[in-house]
């Protein structure tokens, strides 16, 4: 037997004990042990022992009244400080636990403001910490689990783990082989029923853990929190960024999930790691929502600190070798990775100034924006050259966000200003090629000693550089040095952080009814491509199917609003295609009533070489003067229709330009606009959640491509499973090459979504499993075959949603819309029955099977819907059609999640309806009448204050929810002692709440 060889042997060049992301993890082997059956309580067990092992104190704390005596020491301990009984009474009710604070005050306090202020019994001032920001290794972890509490009901929580006694990590964990959904869920449940319980210290968790033992993810409080929000009382409303969606795999520096519970245990439970999470890469940003980054967007944060280090102590400052770039695909929150990279780089020793410097004009303002969300008055915007030279004049200016334009001009007029002898640390936005040229080497020859750093999704390597300026600076490396960290669209799309793309190549359109078997083939030749048949067809075709594409039958809320589907982006080859096909739209739209037609927007500016990069999107400008007469006549006709459209004042001059090109741009992000034509504008670093559909006449290759699909493919709700491609030129070639060089030769199958048959050939194997298992009229006996049957219909769900946006899927559903309707109330049932049963357990929760109620409320039928059913059982009242009408009702209310708890309103409505007046106005009234009926009932009954009440239920209207925290559901309750005997304060707030939320569910969106 011989020795095996030595392992091989790395000399380091630089080293870092402090890493927060592991550089490489490798799973051990199970061992013989492992093989077993392993149950929830034994899995509980194993991981606490885990933590355990890696120097979490484990204590048996169970009840409320433990946790606030450990978190009372575990205070004391971290500041040095002895408290009186009166002290930390003081301490804990007003500085901790204040009675009106919930998720968000208490969130605040950690991430904004950790060190408190105690008035001490002799009247002196002391700062107490409730964590140490900044020696991570000075605070206390312990780990807990089995905690009781009684809320609404009672609760016993699997694992948590303590920070200087406060819970600021949960884990949730269910048996190996069930959905870790319902670890989700029932955090869902948690928070509902008693994390308010008693001091509310639970409030204080600001990250969750899931696990099955198989697959681990992680997200923060306000994911939970909003996912809780919207379910309350929001018809149809699907997920958004609130959602199981957005919750993340932890992963290592090259980019492997690490799934499994023992190696997430090991890489994210690492003390120094959990400690640097909760410290350094959470943001609590304006909104009031605690973002939690990345692995990936840490490991570039610490990279980029990491060579500022090295590079100054080497004394590189200045050169290439002090800087790098950051290989982020598009949409993986590269400017949130930059904040920190900025925020961190700010706080070093020796920096003077972080520039952050963009390449286009309104991306600055965008930029800001967002850095302002992030943090209020971290970063100095600037309008002119004049305001920046005066912030790198400023000592307190130290984030700084410019324009490479404005920075350029500074350098070209600076002189010899005292900022070209500062350390800076440069941070570009976009690594674009514009900054390659004579812009890059001015900046690069004035700063002495700088870090220069880029981030871009679509790095230009010597395969997609130009053939022109420096061939020294002609690839992103020789501008920026080396590549710190990589994390491609195929990273994204496997972690589910962005949607992969579905693409149609369109090379026969079929025209309208008068030539339905007439085809046109895509000849690749300007003039045929640009031929008025041909754009017609396209224009026909678009229109035809544009609410397929976009989802036009689905609803959600965004932004406060209720919207339809989602919108597009149509990108032509030229500014000529541009006004042909605005002209098309206009003309093929004129039959079509106002109420009815499409939306259609048109941008474009002059850009000298139109056609000269082949595919690869040129610059974006704001330059309206080098236009033609005739295009910028034609585009200030457009923005007239624009304007009347919006009621709004815009022109191409150009102090006006520039403005309509944001508020387009707003208004494209609210879903008001349908369709945007462009050349290039809005075809790179434009982020709208709400697009999910380009329309593609244009040559596209390389990083032109990768940037042009990724407008749709960002994340929004469960209806969105993908970015729409829909190509009206042969760019398969085009789109495979590109894939390989931005993903990698494998990529095409992870980021393109398979073909029609593969998802077709599942639906129709299940629809048939469906129809001969679960025939509908036959009862489904049994809980077993109850929850096969959810497994099943889930699946057809989740199917159906993929399918409705291929042509070919039109006809072909299989099941009648009846059909699909009855089964839908036999899913909605069971939900029901499953729900109630976990509520009434509640130790025993169905913690197998996973509804996809998210998905129903897509198809869900609406109030207009039965209206119309109602008007046609007016018509035929007497006249025997009128008792299926009366079933079809019946059957579309059980088929609607929304609808289901106003049954009998609506039956009531049905009985009662005449036909002296207009049925919608009637149903307006009819509501009107039972919500003040019903309102007025639970006022009387609970003892409620009627003004405060009925004011609290207008908000509540107004907002969309029912709010839990604040005064205000105070104001409402009759007067109670907070302090009395039993809790009936707590008790009847719960019981009050639960009947307006009730109220508010009922009568939500009706009229």
């Amino acid at each position: 037997m011989t020795d095996a060889p030595p392992p091989p042997h790395y000399q380091p060049i630089a080293v870092s004990g402090e890493s927060t992301v592991v550089a490489e993890y490798q799973p051990g082997a199970a061992g013989s042990g492992d093989a077993g059956y392993q149950s929830e309580a034994e899995l509980e067990k194993a991981f606490v022992k885990q933590l355990s092992g890696q120097a979490y104190e484990y204590l048996q704390i169970t009840s409320e009244a433990g946790l606030v005596a450990n978190l009372r020491h575990q205070i004391e301990k971290l500041n040095k400080i002895t408290f009186t009984d009166g002290e930390w009474d003081r301490f804990l009710n007003t500085c901790i636990a204040p009675a009106n604070d919930g998720i968000v005050q208490k969130t605040a306090r950690l991430q904004e403001d950790h060190v408190q202020v105690l008035k001490r019994d002799n009247g002196t001032i002391r700062n107490v910490q409730l964590i140490d920001k900044k020696c991570i290794h000075n605070n206390t972890v312990q780990v807990i689990n089995q905690y009781e509490v009684e809320g609404a009901r009672a609760n016993r929580y699997d694992v948590t783990v303590l920070v200087n006694g406060l819970p600021m990590v949960h884990i949730e964990l269910k048996r190996r082989g069930v959905d870790i959904r319902e670890a989700f869920n029932q955090i869902d449940r948690y928070q509902r029923d008693s994390f308010w319980a008693g001091s509310g210290l639970f409030e204080y968790v600001q990250l969750f853990v899931i696990s099955n033992g198989t697959l681990t993810k992680y997200y923060s409080n306000t994911v939970r929190d909003g996912h809780l929000a919207e379910q309350r009382g929001k018809r149809g409303r699907p997920k958004s960024s609130n959602s199981f969606a957005f919750t993340s795999w932890w992963a290592d520096a090259k980019n492997m999930p690490i799934m499994d519970l023992v190696g997430f245990t090991k890489t994210f439970f690492a003390k120094h790691t959990l400690l640097n999470i909760l410290t350094r890469y959470c943001v609590f940003d304006v909104d009031r929502k605690l973002l939690v980054m990345r692995p990936y967007q840490i490991v570039a944060v610490e990279s980029i600190l990491l060579r500022i280090g090295a590079a100054t102590s080497a004394k590189q400052l200045g050169t290439v070798a002090a800087g790098g770039y950051i290989w982020h695909t598009t949409g993986s929150g590269k400017t949130l990775t930059s904040f920190k990279a900025a925020q961190h780089a700010r706080d070093l020793p020796g920096v003077d100034k972080v520039l952050f410097v963009v390449d286009r004009k309104d991306l600055d303002y965008q930029t800001m924006r967002e850095y302002e969300r992030f943090e209020k008055g971290a970063a100095n915007s600037n309008a002119s050259t004049a305001v920046l030279r005066k912030q790198l004049s400023d000592p307190n200016a130290r984030i700084i966000i410019t324009t490479i334009q404005k920075l350029s001009r500074f350098v070209a007029g600076g002189g010899k200003h005292p900022v070209f002898d500062s350390h800076v640390v440069v941070i570009f936005d976009e690594c674009h090629r514009s900054q390659f040229g004579d812009m890059h080497a001015e900046i690069t020859r004035s700063f002495r000693r700088y870090n220069l750093f880029g981030f871009t999704g679509t790095p230009i390597f010597a395969e997609n550089s130009g053939s022109g300026g420096n061939p020294l600076r002609r690839t992103t490396e020789q501008a920026f040095g080396d590549k710190l960290h990589t994390y491609t669209i195929v990273d994204a799309i496997t972690d589910k952080n962005v949607l992969p793309f579905r693409i149609d190549y369109i090379n026969t359109i079929k025209t309208g009814a008068g030539i339905k078997d007439k085809q046109v083939s895509a000849i690749d030749t300007e003039r045929a491509l640009l031929a008025p048949e041909r754009i017609g067809q396209v224009v026909s075709y678009i229109l035809e199917h544009f609410d397929q594409k976009t989802r036009r039958s689905s609803t959600y809320r965004h932004d406060g609003k209720r919207l339809a589907g989602f919108n597009s982006l149509l990108a032509t080859a030229s500014i000529d295609a541009a006004k042909r096909y605005y002209a098309e739209f206009a003309t093929q739209q004129q039959s079509v009533m106002p109420a009815k037609r499409l939306k259609v927007g048109l941008i474009y500016s002059f850009a000298a070489n139109e056609e000269e990069d082949g595919g690869l999107l040129g610059e974006e400008e704001f330059e309206t003067t080098g236009l033609d007469k005739g295009s910028r006549d034609f585009l200030d006709a457009a923005i007239q229709d624009y304007n009347v459209l919006f009621n709004t004042s815009y022109d191409t001059s150009a102090d006006k330009f520039g403005n309509y090109y944001k508020d387009l741009s707003r208004r494209l992000k609210a879903r008001e606009l349908d369709v945007v034509i462009v050349v290039n504008m809005f075809l790179t670093g434009f982020d709208a959640t709400t697009l999910n559909t380009l329309w593609a006449d244009k040559r596209l290759r390389s990083h032109g491509l990768i940037q042009a699909y990724s407008r749709t493919n960002r994340i929004l709700n469960s209806v969105k499973t993908y970015g729409n491609i829909i190509c009206f030129r042969d760019l398969e070639e085009e789109t495979n090459d590109a894939l390989a060089l931005f993903g990698n030769k494998d990529a095409k199958g992870i980021v393109l979504l398979k073909p029609y048959g593969d998802y077709y050939g599942e639906y129709e194997s299940k629809v048939a499993d469906l129809q001969v298992g679960y025939v509908l009229g036959s009862p489904i006996v049994g809980e077993a075959a109850q929850k096969a049957f959810i497994r099943l219909f889930s699946s057809i769900l989740r199917l159906r949603n993929v399918l409705t946006a291929f042509d070919d899927f039109a006809g072909h559903e299989i099941l009648s819309a009846r059909e699909f309707q009855d089964y839908l109330s036999i899913y909605l049932n069971l939900y029901a029955d499953f729900r109630t049963a976990s509520d009434a357990d509640k130790e025993a929760i169905n913690d197998d099977i996973v509804f996809e109620i998210e998905l129903v409320k897509q198809v869900e039928i609406d109030v207009d819907y039965i209206l119309m059913l109602v008007e046609r059982y007016l018509a035929t009242k007497g006249m025997g059609e009128d008792k299926e009408i009366r079933a079809t009702i019946e059957r579309a209310i059980n088929s609607s999640p929304s609808l289901r708890n106003k049954k009998d309103l609506i039956e009531q409505f049905v009985d009662s309806v005449s036909n002296e007046a207009k049925v919608d106005a009637q149903w307006g009234a009819f509501v009107a009448a039972k919500k003040v009926e019903d309102l007025d009932r639970i006022i009387i009954e609970e003892e409620l204050n009627p003004a405060a009440t009925h004011s609290f239920i207008a908000d509540a209207f107004r907002d969309g929810a029912i709010p839990t925290a604040g005064m205000a559901i105070t104001n409402v309750l009759p007067p109670v002692s907070r302090f009395a005997k039993g809790g009936t304060h707590s008790a009847k707030k719960v019981s009050v709440l639960a009947r307006l939320t009730d109220f508010f569910e009922r009568y939500f969106g009706l009229a």
